[in-house]
């Protein structure tokens, strides 16, 4: 048995930023996970992630990201890997008719007034603008919205969550690998993490465990929480020198969540352009996950997406890849106390857009679970909100029924 005052139980994006705050503010800290951080079966691989600080999904993920963004420059000192390329974010959407992103209706204008409200340079440029100086894009239509933010671009998440992992090391954190949980369970003024025959005793607990979250925990998780397969590809470039200064971009060409894909420039050295698209009908668990891409996959993305928008990307898939995305009914985190175990506290479900905040929300945990005061609001994240919203629904469905003459 193991004695701690916090556990962090998953070591991924979340899980291991916040085990890093914990660690810097001398707090005595576990970290355990299933497999050995990074790695490439969960949801926090795949060389770059997208960081961009004006977030059209909401103005309350804005104090995460601009706390993520300071964090990974002074990790940046620390360690002497690069970890944030401010490269800029391209974000476009039809100039007419209706387009969505992460559920969100309009996003370019909810990302254009998110910027507004907090200060956060960037420009608005029509489609024909945007053309002209991004000449990689030539699929922009002249009507097209577009938002630019010259201070966004990507995170190299590996690098980022193993010199998170070195530097809590350095400052006291313990870590158990290849370690499978298989209960958590509030034991009076303590929590009991069973690990196999083992068991760590904490008094308090961070649960960051991702598409592993719902098994863990049973209900009400497994009720909000679904798992999604999503497939990132990367396309042979016949021209690198034509993607030289490109931005990264999300770019919506149609009316639904799933009318868009994204993208990053090439790495240095590299003739490989990554892009990729979400889906949110097939849902799947991490134990069952089809982690193989077909190459009829890659067909229908470039297909669907790239072909005709891009310039200088050849129809050729040099390398393919899975991930999983944990997402909740609306597209929100999870950041929260387990309802039945108030020592617990059950972070993540990041829907697809957590990447670039995760830093910032180690921070507001390791604040929450010292005491510390915070100028963080987690309330936006509570489970409450879908609490209610299966009330609301009840609500309707009785009215529904009774319209209807049911007994």
């Amino acid at each position: 048995m193991e004695r701690t005052q916090v556990a962090v139980v998953g070591l991924g994006a979340m899980g291991m930023a916040t085990l890093y705050q914990l660690a810097r503010r001398g707090v005595d800290v576990i970290g355990i996970d299933r497999f050995e951080p990074p790695h490439d079966v969960g949801s926090s691989h795949g060389e770059t992630r997208i960081t961009r600080q004006a977030v059209g999904e909401g103005r309350d993920y804005v104090p995460f990201v601009l706390a993520s963004h300071a964090i990974w420059r002074e990790l940046e000192v620390l360690s002497g890997e690069p970890l944030l390329e401010a490269c800029g974010v391209l974000v476009l959407a039809p100039g007419s008719g209706i387009s969505s992103h992460h559920g969100k209706r309009d996003f370019v204008a909810r990302s254009i007034e998110t910027a507004r409200e907090f200060g956060i340079p960037h420009e608005v440029l029509d489609g024909v603008t945007a053309r002209q100086r991004f000449p990689q894009f030539k699929g922009i239509s002249d009507d097209d919205k577009v938002y630019f933010e010259p201070g966004g671009g990507y995170v190299r998440p590996e690098r980022c969550i193993a010199v998170q992992r070195d530097q809590a090391c350095a400052l006291g954190a313990r870590l158990r690998l290849r370690a499978q949980v298989t209960s958590i369970r509030q034991d009076g003024d303590v929590v009991r993490i069973g690990i196999g025959g083992d068991e760590i005793v904490a008094d308090r607990v961070v649960v960051a465990a991702g598409a592993w979250t719902a098994p863990l925990l049973g209900a009400p998780f497994d009720r909000v929480l679904t798992v999604r397969r999503q497939v990132l590809h990367w396309f042979k470039l016949a021209d690198v020198t034509a993607h030289a200064g490109a931005p990264v971009f999300i770019w919506m060409h149609g009316a639904g969540d799933e009318d868009y894909f994204y993208g990053f420039p090439p790495l240095a050295n590299d003739d490989r352009l990554k892009v990729a698209t979400e889906q949110y009908v097939a849902a799947t668990t991490a134990e069952t996950l089809e982690r193989e891409v077909s190459a009829s996959e890659s067909e229908a993305m470039w297909r669907s997406h790239v072909a005709g928008r891009i310039t200088g990307v050849t129809p050729e898939p040099v390398q393919a890849a899975a991930c999983l995305y944990t997402v909740t009914p609306d597209s929100g985190f999870v950041i929260d106390h387990h309802p039945q175990m108030r020592r617990v506290m059950v972070i993540s479900a990041c829907s697809g857009h957590g990447f670039k905040h995760s830093a910032g929300i180690g921070q507001a945990v390791a604040e929450a679970v010292t005491g510390a005061p915070s100028s963080f609001d987690l309330s936006p994240f509570s489970l409450r909100r879908f609490q209610q919203a299966g009330v609301r629904m009840t609500l309707c469905n009785v009215r529904r029924c009774l319209l209807a003459g049911c007994e």
